[in-house]
């Protein structure tokens, strides 16, 4: 009988012990950060991301480097990932398929309640900085040919190669809508290639116009000049957190901790950031925690 009572206290106690652990999976607090493939949404999910740590006891997986925009816009709607770093003019016009409008506001709201009703994605509190396009030329062809705003390619854009990254093509505020809305017949040659290589080719002299984010650390690099988009054909770029909805109901404490974010990047800051990683090959993870620091949101 002594051994039969043994037997059954140890069958509770394995069974208890089972349900503990159970409970402890299921209550595990762990959510994903994902990011596309350029240094700057890196940066962004990573100071994100220690965002998150350094004020909850929430687990982050990265998931960094995944892609363009489509491959992580697939990824949160899938549940791949629960957060990532989006731009309002992306989310117009890549994601919405919505024409082109520059109100910065009217922007943000749409994305907002878009996004909210359409995927059960929610925008949070823009960042500060708008990484709008800019059409950039190096100091040496914009001097040869008088270059200081778009329109100014329309009567020397058959003298000149454009190239850009291949999202750029497939954008409706890429390259297709840019030449149209400036009038622009056709460059001498167009060239498509992966993000990483456009400035090295400008840089180089194999081409002499190419499409560039606007706090881009590269800029400083190449000492590329800026042209004024003079018709105002690109939208706002203003970055913010996107995240899950199911993800907040699990952690709604995540709105506050993300929302210490807004308005704490301007166009500076941001490529100053991408200098200290692009050009001064200063790692993401140190580049991220000393921006934190900087700003008070962690010890």
């Amino acid at each position: 009988m002594k051994k039969i009572k043994k037997l059954l206290a140890l069958g509770v106690c394995g069974a208890l012990l089972m349900s503990s652990l159970v409970t402890g999976c299921g209550n595990s607090k762990k959510v994903v950060i994902g990011s596309k493939d350029f240094s700057e949404s890196i940066v962004l999910a990573e100071i994100m991301a220690q965002l998150i740590e350094g004020n909850t006891d929430i687990k982050v997986e990265r998931k960094l480097n995944m892609g363009g925009t489509f491959v992580n816009f697939e990824a949160i709607k899938n549940g791949d990932i629960d957060i990532y770093p989006e731009y309002t003019g992306t989310g117009l016009t890549a994601q919405l398929q919505m024409d082109v409008i520059n109100d910065a506001d009217e922007v943000y709201n749409i994305v907002k309640t878009e996004f909210d009703s359409q995927f059960g994605i929610r925008w949070l509190e823009p960042l500060g900085f708008n990484n709008t396009y800019v059409m950039g030329v190096t100091a040496a062809v914009a001097e040869k040919y008088n270059l200081q705003k778009n329109s100014d390619l329309i009567d020397v854009a058959g003298e000149l190669v454009f190239g850009a990254e291949h999202e750029f093509f497939d954008r409706q505020d890429g390259y297709e809508g840019f030449i149209e809305a400036y009038g622009i017949e056709k460059f001498k040659d167009v060239a498509k290639m992966n993000t990483a290589l456009k400035y090295q080719a400008i840089g180089e002299g194999k081409m002499d116009v190419t499409n560039v984010f606007s706090t881009d650390g590269q800029i400083i690099e190449y000492n590329i000049q800026i042209l004024e988009d003079d018709l105002g054909f690109f939208p706002p770029y203003y970055a913010a957190p996107i995240i899950r909805n199911e993800t907040l109901k699990k952690h709604p404490e995540l709105i506050a901790v993300l929302n210490k974010l807004g308005g704490q990047i301007s166009d500076e800051d941001m490529t100053a950031l991408n200098y200290q990683v692009d050009v001064e090959k200063a790692s993401v993870e140190e580049v991220a925690k000393g921006f934190l620091e900087s700003k008070g949101l962690v010890k």
